[in-house]
């Protein structure tokens, strides 16, 4: 469970910037959607997009770094 210790010289907003990192880091957000009962098809088409994405990026990365060894 992720918890901030607000400092002293900190305003409210920092505070919630920070807190709202660390949940996107645990990545709460993400397991409670797949954890409900119904996922709607279009959440579905957005996490394949996602993952697509995060696929070619990689791949292109990695084409990246092979050519620049050559």
């Amino acid at each position: 469970m992720p918890g901030i210790k607000v400092k002293d010289s900190e305003s409210f907003d920092e505070a919630y910037r920070r807190f709202k990192k660390q949940c996107d880091r645990n990545l709460i957000v993400t397991e409670t959607r797949a954890r409900r009962f119904f996922e709607p098809m279009t959440e579905k088409r957005k996490k394949q997009k996602i993952n697509a994405k995060k696929k070619m990026l990689k791949r292109l990365y990695m084409l990246r770094r092979y050519e620049s060894r050559l």
